[in-house]
């Protein structure tokens, strides 16, 4: 019997565990010390990889008692990063876990169940892929993927390892998104028949790249990892890395859009669009350092004449729909609006029916968020590996969701609509096909391209 399948069948066994609760006592055992022993048999032991800005979506989940978890390792290229994450998790658990720089020595780690794969973007894939192969369930960040090339990979390789593999697209766990994601579909406003997904900020100038010595503490080679190598240049490893071209990043669209996207699909029951069309720019700072548009109107439009549309503002704050982000839905009978911190339903006048908010909080517009959705979101993930609970966001489905953003970056990168196929997702134009992959340091293909 295989370990995991050893832990489920002692969960299951509540009637001995209480009589053995029972006899505890008896043996001079404390009920707390016997409970620790029943603990371990269905513990999951977690690795986290990257230790930046998500880090505090991590500490309620790992720490909850109800988790029953324990972190093993804490892993990141960047030597300051694993002693910031320590110091953080010593105000969440009693223990230290271990800190390794290198993600390959933690794979070999046959203790470790789980990898919380939190490191930039163009480790998602490839690093949720060796994690597979080593048979570690993953709770991968968004985005899942950098291109359709990847989120056919990935989902690939969750089949053949038989694991659980959830996206951190956290609203899918909201309460208060579920429940009128549900009145949706039973037809509280009608037919769904568009939806309009924003993101609006302030962000910044980004400073030029400029080569530099590698900060100290940072290995950089195994930063790069996956992605073609090249020479350090300064501003690079903490965050910027999403704005310095194709290589790290997946742009605004990767970064945010992800999360409204995803609940606009989930909303009208649509999956692949069959014609994507975008406008995008960099209209801001137009001498700095950022090399991808900041500013994006893109349109999806599937069958039935279903519509999803984006608005991203990177770098415009202005709240155009009177939040920073959300999704508005329309029906024939009415519309509903609805973010990380309430919903409202209006009938077809444009009058309030309901308002409700949420019971928690979660990030918005800041760096890093984390909050309660994502909370309850890994201790789905959690549940789902021990057969508790069915994901709320498995991989075969968000990367649907991912599509769309590689759809609206490629069209941007080839100034083309395009249309697609919506059974298989292939991009009916040739130039946008070529954006199909991404290219990879030749030494590291075999790691995660062959399955």
């Amino acid at each position: 019997m295989s370990k995991q399948n050893s832990r489920r069948s002692f969960v299951k066994k509540s009637t001995l565990g209480a009589l053995g609760l029972a006899s505890a006592s008896s043996m001079g055992m404390s009920a707390e010390s016997y409970r620790n022993i029943m603990g371990a048999n269905d513990r999951l032991h977690v690795a986290i990889a990257g230790l930046g800005r998500r880090l505090g979506a991590f500490y309620a989940p790992i720490a909850h008692k109800k988790s029953n978890v324990r972190l093993a390792y804490l892993c990141d290229p960047m030597q300051s990063q694993m002693t910031k994450a320590a110091e953080k998790f010593k105000e969440h658990i009693t223990y230290k876990p271990q800190l390794e720089h290198d993600i390959f020595k933690v794979l070999e780690d046959d203790k470790v169940d789980v990898l919380i794969n939190a490191t930039p973007d163009h480790w998602h894939t490839p690093g949720s892929i060796m994690a597979l192969k080593a048979g570690k369930h993953v709770y991968v960040e968004k985005p899942s993927s950098c291109t359709m090339e990847e989120n056919e990979l990935l989902v690939s390789a969750t089949k053949k390892y038989d694991r659980v593999v959830q996206m951190g697209n956290q609203q899918r766990s909201s309460g208060h998104t579920q429940q009128v994601i549900k009145k949706i579909h039973e037809g509280a406003i009608g037919d769904a028949y568009k939806a309009v997904a924003f993101y609006s900020n302030r962000r910044g100038a980004v400073p030029l790249q400029k080569e530099a010595p590698v900060p100290e503490g940072l290995d950089w080679n195994l930063w790069q990892g996956p992605a073609v190598h090249r020479n350090y240049t300064s501003e690079t490893w903490n965050y910027n890395w999403h704005w310095y071209g194709w290589n790290y990043g997946t742009a605004e669209m990767g970064n945010n859009a992800t999360h409204e996207l995803d609940v606009a699909r989930w909303a009208l029951e649509v999956n692949y669009p069959q014609l994507v069309e975008v406008s995008a720019d960099k209209r801001h700072f137009v001498d700095d350092g950022w090399e991808m548009y900041d500013t994006m109107l893109a349109r999806f439009t599937f069958e039935g004449n279903k519509q999803i549309e984006w608005d991203g503002k990177s770098r415009n704050g202005y709240n155009t729909y009177g939040s920073g982000r959300g999704v508005i839905i329309y029906g024939t009978e009415g519309s509903v609006f609805v973010n990380r911190g309430h919903y409202k339903l209006f009938d077809r006048k444009g009058q309030l029916v309901e308002e409700v908010l949420s019971d928690g909080k979660e990030g918005g517009l800041a760096l890093g968020g984390g909050g309660d959705m994502s909370t309850i979101h890994v201790m789905n993930f959690f549940d789902a590996i021990r057969g508790k609970a069915n994901l709320n966001a498995p991989i075969e489905d968000a990367n649907i969701s991912m599509a769309m953003v590689h759809y609206a970056n490629v069209s941007s990168r080839i100034n083309q609509p395009f249309e697609v196929d919506d059974t298989k997702g292939t991009m009916f134009n040739r130039d946008a096909m070529q954006h199909w992959g991404k290219p990879y340091e030749d030494s590291w293909k075999s790691k995660f391209m062959t399955l």
